[in-house]
């Protein structure tokens, strides 16, 4: 089934004015047709999955989520890419979401190693996306999502049509210099309730008001998915731990160093308000592609002006620009 995702636009584009009515509404009804599945990652950790999915697609997107984030947050994007003709497939990593944590602290971000995001991905898509066996698939990935999927298709370059990388987590905004960061966290290592501490500046999770968030513009999406965090404490996740700054801090070099075996075509969105991540490792990245001789799309970032972190949940203009750039790149393929 093909489908026109221009013809979104409008609504896309409107959306917010009416935004209660449509989240209790069409959102709340489509969101009923989810499947809620889970499998085993690595060392048994249970990662949690959510699938929407039609006889008359044939295309699938998978949806690589950021850090504290889980399918829950991700609604209006599965039913928006649910209209434009895509099957979407959203999972939650290891730590956060609906998956299995691993401190006693749940409000901790924590990983043992990064890598281990990655081959819990890997599992996913070897022994349970593959079998569905799509004649199209994409991958659009956000923030620390970027991170995994960038590093899974170092591994598989061959595994999608093409990925979109929206504000990835190659690098991360540091209140420091880098090689202080750097030193910090390798001294943490050597004390295991240092290691697996808040790093510093963070904590457990608490509301924060719109007015303080440097996520997005959009008061009605930062409201509702505030709202999920206050209504089901289970999703709750704070600051990192030091060993997450540690292994996510590689994880950016590694991504970068691996980029020249990435031959999928790749578009990379950038906030032009960036906050969080590093926006010069998109240089970085874009340069070894291009000097690998497979640049990403337009040779660099794509940057949405005025845009926050959350693309994705910004307001209804940068979104638009946003969902078009995506679907128009994933329609080319």
């Amino acid at each position: 089934m093909t489908v026109d995702f221009l013809s979104f636009k409008k609504d896309w584009l409107n959306r917010e004015k009416h935004f209660a009515a449509f989240t209790s509404g069409p959102l709340l009804d489509f969101w009923q047709q989810r499947q809620e599945l889970s499998f085993e990652g690595v060392d048994g950790v249970p990662i949690e999955y959510v699938r929407f999915t039609s006889d008359d697609h044939h295309r699938a997107i998978v949806v690589v989520t950021g850090r504290t984030e889980g399918y829950l947050k991700y609604q209006e994007l599965a039913y928006d890419l649910f209209r434009c003709g895509y099957d979407v497939w959203i999972l939650d990593h290891r730590g956060q979401g609906f998956s299995g944590r691993l401190l006693e602290d749940s409000h901790r971000g924590h990983v043992e190693n990064f890598d281990d995001y990655v081959d819990d991905f890997e599992i996913f898509w070897l022994n349970i996306f593959m079998a569905e066996e799509y004649q199209q698939s994409f991958m659009l990935a956000h923030s620390m999502g970027g991170a995994i999927a960038t590093l899974f298709l170092a591994r598989h370059p061959n595994a999608v049509r093409a990925a979109v990388l929206c504000s990835p987590m190659l690098g991360i905004a540091l209140p420091m210099p880098v090689w202080l960061a750097k030193r910090i966290t390798d001294i943490t290592e050597k004390w295991q309730g240092v290691r697996e501490y808040y790093a510093v500046g963070t904590g457990r999770w608490i509301p924060l008001p719109y007015a303080v968030n440097v996520l997005t513009h959009s008061k009605a999406r930062y409201r509702l998915f505030s709202r999920h965090y206050a209504d089901r404490p289970e999703l709750r996740l704070g600051g990192p731990t030091y060993h997450w700054v540690r292994e996510s801090m590689m994880a950016g070099e590694k991504a970068i160093a691996l980029a020249p075996q990435i031959t999928t075509p790749l578009l990379l969105l950038q906030a032009s308000q960036e906050r969080l991540v590093d926006n010069n490792s998109h240089l970085a990245f874009c340069q070894a592609l291009a000097d690998a001789g497979h640049p990403c799309e337009g040779g660099g970032p794509k940057v949405i002006n005025g845009a926050r972190h959350e693309i994705l949940f910004e307001k209804d203009e940068m979104r638009t620009e946003a969902l078009i750039e995506i679907l128009g790149f994933f329609a080319r393929y």
